[in-house]
C-alpha cells in the first residue's frame, strides 16, 4: 500500500514539472506567504480575543445590559498571554475613566463586573452632572429625585412581595418545591443586574432619557408672550435628548388649564434661587441695604389664585430726589421706589413703591400683587436679565 502510494505520488510531480505554468505575480506571493503567516500565528484563543475586543469597544450596551460577566474576558486573556485594561496601573485606570464622556462610560461599564463597578462610581459622574446639569438643578430637583426613587422602591418591593407570595401559594398547590427557589433566583439576578436607584449614574441618565420630570425657572414663559417678559416662573421640566430642548409644564392660573411649552432652550432655564414655593410670599430679607441702582427681583401675580412669578426691576429714586449722589438720601427713607424700564413711562406697570420696614404682598386686583423681593448679587443674574431685554418697549 505505502509503495502503491509512493509511486502515484511521484509520477503526479513528475506530470506537475512537465507543465508549462507562469510564475506567481509578485503581489500573489506576498499574499500567499501572509496568509501563511496568518494561519501560523493564529488559534483558537487569539481568535476569540479578537471578537472579544471587537465586542468591547464597538457596541454600546443598553442600560440594562451592562453586568456582563467577565468569565470569558479573564479565560482569553490569560490564555493568549495578552494585557487587558484591568492590567493597567489603578491610577492610570482611573485617569483613563475620568477623561471619558457619559457615553463612553456607559459603554466601559459594559465590558465585564470590575469595570461596572468602577464606570458607575458617583465621583465619575458628578462632573458629568455638575457640567451638564448644574446650572439647572436645584435643591428642589434633589428632593423631588429622592421622592421619585422612594416611590419606586416601594413599590418594587411590594410587587417582589406580591410574586413571592403567589409563588409560595403556586408551589404549595402543585407541589413544585424546586421551582419556587429558581424564579426568585432569576429575580435577584435581574435585580442585581439594574443600576442602583441612589447612583448619580441613574439620576444623570434619568434626566438625560426625558423620563424625569424635575421643578426648574423659565425666563419669558410661554415662548417670550408679551405677558411674561422678564419674568421667570416655576415649572416641570423633561428633557428632549432628539432635540436639546426642554418641555415645560406650568401650573395652573386659576381655573386655566396647565400651560405646556415645547422647545424651551437651556438659556431660558435656571434652577429655582431659594425654596420658596410659587404660592408662598418669599420673606424679603434685603430691604434695610437696598439703594438707588441695586437690581432686584420681586415676586408678582395677577390675583390670590394665581402662582408668584419673579420680576426684573431695579431701585429707582424718590420724586423728592434729583438724582445726585452726593446729596441723594434715598436708602434713608421708609419708602422704596422699584421701576421696570422694560415698560414705557406712564405706564402704570413702570412704578411701584414698598414700604421698606413693613413689607408684606401689597397691591389690588387691577394692578396685581406684590410680594418678596431678593436682592441680585450675581453679576451672572443682571447679565442673564439683560440678555432677555424685549427689543421694543412695553405698554
Amino acid at each position: 500500500m505505502l509503495l502503491y502510494f509512493f509511486i502515484t505520488g511521484f509520477s503526479f510531480i513528475l506530470f506537475l514539472n512537465s507543465l508549462p505554468l507562469k510564475p506567481l505575480p509578485l503581489w500573489a506571493t506576498e499574499f500567499r506567504l501572509l496568509s501563511l503567516w496568518f494561519w501560523k500565528h493564529s488559534s483558537i484563543f487569539s481568535i476569540s480575543a479578537s471578537i472579544k475586543n471587537t465586542f468591547k469597544f464597538s457596541i454600546i450596551p443598553s442600560v440594562n445590559n451592562m453586568a456582563l460577566t467577565s468569565k470569558l474576558d479573564h479565560f482569553a486573556g490569560e490564555s493568549c498571554g495578552g494585557m487587558s485594561v484591568l492590567d493597567l496601573p489603578e491610577l492610570v485606570l482611573e485617569c483613563i475613566l475620568e477623561k471619558l464622556p457619559p457615553s463612553g462610560l456607559c459603554s466601559m461599564a459594559g465590558v465585564c463586573s470590575s469595570l461596572r463597578d468602577r464606570c458607575m462610581s458617583d465621583h465619575l459622574w458628578e462632573k458629568h452632572m455638575k457640567q451638564k446639569w448644574g446650572r439647572i438643578i436645584g435643591p428642589a430637583a434633589y428632593r423631588q429625585w429622592q421622592w421619585h426613587m422612594a416611590t419606586r422602591k416601594d413599590s418594587t418591593n411590594l410587587k417582589q412581595g406580591k410574586q413571592k407570595l403567589w409563588m409560595k401559594l403556586f408551589s404549595i398547590v402543585q407541589f413544585l418545591s424546586w421551582f419556587r427557589p429558581k424564579v426568585e433566583d432569576s429575580y435577584n439576578q435581574k435585580s442585581s443586574n439594574s443600576l442602583p436607584v441612589h447612583s448619580i449614574m441613574s439620576w444623570y441618565l434619568a434626566l438625560e432619557s426625558g423620563r424625569f420630570w424635575f421643578p426648574a425657572q423659565v425666563y419669558n414663559r410661554e415662548n417670550g408672550h408679551i405677558g411674561f417678559m422678564l419674568s421667570c416662573y416655576d415649572a416641570e421640566l423633561s428633557y428632549d435628548p432628539r432635540t436639546g430642548s426642554f418641555q415645560a409644564r406650568y401650573p395652573p392660573h386659576g381655573r386655566k388649564v396647565v400651560a405646556i411649552e415645547h422647545g424651551v432652550p437651556w438659556e431660558r432655564l435656571r434652577a429655582p434661587p431659594n425654596d420658596t414655593t410659587p404660592h408662598d410670599l418669599h420673606i424679603s430679607d434685603c430691604l434695610n441695604e437696598l439703594h438707588p441702582g441695586d437690581h432686584i427681583e420681586i415676586q408678582w401675580r395677577r390675583n390670590k389664585e394665581f402662582p408668584y412669578g419673579w420680576w426684573y426691576g431695579v431701585v429707582g429714586h424718590l420724586e423728592s430726589c434729583d438724582g445726585n449722589e452726593n446729596f441723594c438720601r434715598c436708602h434713608n427713607s421708609d419708602t422704596v421706589v422699584l421701576e421696570f424700564n422694560q415698560y414705557a413711562p406712564g405706564s402704570r406697570w413702570r412704578k411701584t413703591m414698598i414700604d421698606r420696614k413693613d413689607h408684606r404682598e401689597e397691591g389690588n386686583e387691577a394692578d396685581g400683587f406684590y410680594g418678596g423681593i431678593r436682592k441680585l448679587r450675581s453679576e451672572e443674574e443682571i447679565s442673564t436679565w439683560k440678555r432677555l431685554w424685549p427689543e421694543e418697549v412695553l405698554e
